[in-house]
This record gives C-alpha cells, sequence and structure tokens, in this order.
C-alpha cells in the first residue's frame, strides 16, 4: 500500500518512528509532507538570516524515518549549547542550510539529506518556498507568524476564528501532489492543529489534491490540548476545525485517544494550560466518521503517544479500509 503522512513538529516525527517498521513488507511506499511555516528557535533563526524554509520539522521527520542505530541520526540531532552563533542550533539544521545555499534548491538539499541517513520513505515539503501562517482571533487582532500566533493565543483574549497565509499562492512540489494523487491511505497527525497540521492544508495545491485523493483518509487526534491554540477543544472540535480549513467534510476515521493520563501528568499539564482532549466519540460517529477510540499514551514524562500503539491501530483501521 501507498501511505502519506501530512504534518508536522513532534507528532509526526513520532508517527514516522512507529510506521516506518511496515516498510517495505506491508507499506510499499511511505511519504510525509511537512510543513515549513516554522519561525521560532533554530528553524526560525536560519529562515530569517538565510532566507530558506524552516528546516527543523523536515530534519526531525528525516531522522525519524532513519535507522536509529546510525551515529548519523545523533549527530543530525546533536544541538549546540554554546559557541558564538551556534548556540541553540542542531547539526541537522544547519547541514540543510548549508546544503540549500549549495544546490540553490530546498527540495535538493533535503533530498540528499534523505540519502545520507537512508531513509525509509521520503520526506517533501509542503513549498519550498518562505512562508507565514496569519490568524485572526476572535477578538480582531491579526497576528503573523506561527510562533506569535502561539504566544498571543495564550494571553487568552480570543479563539482563532480564521487562519491563512503569505503569500496565499505558494505553490507545493509536484512530488507532494503525485503522492496525494497516487495514496491509499493520507494520515494527518498528530500534532499543533493550527501549526503543524494547518499550514500545511493552507498550500492551495495540498488542499485540492486531498479532496481529490481516492485515498482513505485518518486523521489522529492530539491527546493534549494546546494553550493558546486549541483550549477547551473536544476531540470534535479538532475534527471540524480541518473541515472548515479545507471547506467539506474529507476525513473518514479518527483516532482517539480514551486513556486519561495519570493524575501527575494531568497536574502538570494543567499548569501549562493543557488539558485532556475529550473524546466524544458519538459526535464524531454522527459526522459520518469511523472512530477508533483506544489507549494510545506512551508511559514517560509527558502526554504522548506511543507509536508502537499508534501503528497497531492504523494497521487496523487500514486493515478494515481494505476489507
Amino acid at each position: 500500500m501507498k501511505v502519506v503522512a501530512i504534518g508536522g513538529g513532534t507528532g509526526l516525527s513520532s508517527l514516522l518512528r512507529g510506521i516506518k517498521h511496515l516498510v517495505p513488507d506491508t507499506i510499499k511506499d511511505l511519504s510525509a509532507i511537512v510543513t515549513v511555516a516554522d519561525n521560532g528557535g533554530s528553524s526560525g533563526r536560519l529562515r530569517e538570516e538565510m532566507q530558506i524554509p524552516a528546516p527543523g520539522d523536515i530534519r526531525n521527520c528525516i531522522v525519524a524515518l532513519a535507522e536509529d542505530e546510525d551515529i548519523l541520526t545523533q549527530v543530525f540531532q546533536y544541538r549546540f549549547s554554546n559557541g558564538n552563533g551556534l548556540k541553540g542550533h542542531s547539526f541537522g539544521n544547519l547541514f540543510l542550510s548549508v546544503l540549500t545555499k549549495i544546490t540553490g534548491d530546498f527540495l535538493d538539499a533535503v533530498e540528499i539529506t534523505s540519502n545520507i541517513l537512508k531513509i525509509k520513505g521520503e520526506i517533501i515539503p509542503s513549498t519550498d518556498r518562505l512562508v507565514d501562517i496569519v490568524a485572526q482571533f476572535s477578538d480582531g487582532a491579526v497576528i503573523k507568524g506561527e510562533t506569535q500566533i502561539t504566544e498571543y493565543g495564550k494571553q487568552l483574549k480570543g479563539k482563532i476564528v480564521r487562519i491563512w497565509m503569505e503569500p496565499s499562492d505558494v505553490e507545493a512540489p509536484q512530488k507532494a501532489i503525485e503522492k496525494i494523487r497516487d495514496a491509499d491511505f493520507i494520515i494527518l497527525g498528530p500534532g499543533s492543529l493550527y501549526t503543524s497540521i494547518i499550514p500545511n492544508l493552507l498550500v492551495r495545491d495540498i488542499r485540492e489534491a486531498l479532496l481529490n485523493s481516492r485515498a482513505y483518509k485518518i486523521y489522529i487526534c492530539n491527546i493534549m490540548t494546546q494553550y493558546g491554540e486549541t483550549d477547551g477543544f473536544l476531540a470534535s472540535h479538532h475534527v471540524k476545525a480541518l473541515h472548515e480549513i479545507v471547506g467539506e467534510d474529507f476525513i473518514d476515521a479518527a483516532i482517539i485517544n480514551t486513556t486519561i493520563p495519570p493524575h501527575e501528568l494531568i497536574e502538570k499539564y494543567m499548569k501549562e494550560h493543557s488539558q485532556h482532549v475529550m473524546p466524544d466519540v458519538a459526535d464524531i460517529i454522527k459526522m459520518g466518521i469511523t472512530v477508533y477510540p483506544k489507549d494510545l499514551i506512551e508511559a514517560g514524562d509527558y502526554v504522548r503517544h506511543s507509536p508502537e500503539k499508534l501503528t497497531a491501530v492504523l494497521l487496523e483501521a487500514m486493515e478494515k479500509a481494505r476489507v
């Protein structure tokens, strides 16, 4: 089968880390379409100083699809803790930036890096242009930039009511369109709704290809709300937001975590104004969507999806869809 995953951030890389083990026996062709709208941290600095698309999410996904035991993956994730101009940068971000300047093409830089790490699939940016997301809040404020949108949202003056991309006419790489067109399954998430998943859908080519694709479309909902973006969201609110952005209902199945995190983690996240996403499964089923309510939490100091549990439920959903 041919599978395309769409998103960004730690959520997408976690998903890829799990399903790469299905390549090539179960998944014949695996591709990830990744946002480049990040403007914070190392990615934001390199983007501004070198005028290239943000490399951070791309780097994380390349490493996720590489062989974990390979020393090169550790090198690419190494983050400088000191050094004038180096502090805070990851080696992988610098490597992608240098390759982009040498080749003159961000897409070539991503492909070369992927080949060096011998990844089990393909990583494709949703666009190779410099882009910003812009959001209008319910209080009328218009905020530009991924980081700035999240920070403004944390002031709780209003909720995001509209979001778009600037420039609005950016094109997606042709390969991204082809992968979506030919896919058997398209997976969205997990990841920040407004700053990891939706930015990809704001690229018109990606959005249109998604709607025209005959692939079975699966959404993986976040386990926790994100402060400044999805405060108070139920699982169904995430689904509705995606449908509103795309302009029509398109999700065939939703994977929802139903396990409440341990008390100590709930308290930890409450201090960061984040709470467990309530699994209002019935409301999603009413939308005509097949729901897979599962225990998806990975044991640890943070509330995250378990790559192994996620892979198992994805296999279940894919097998049922093919019957």
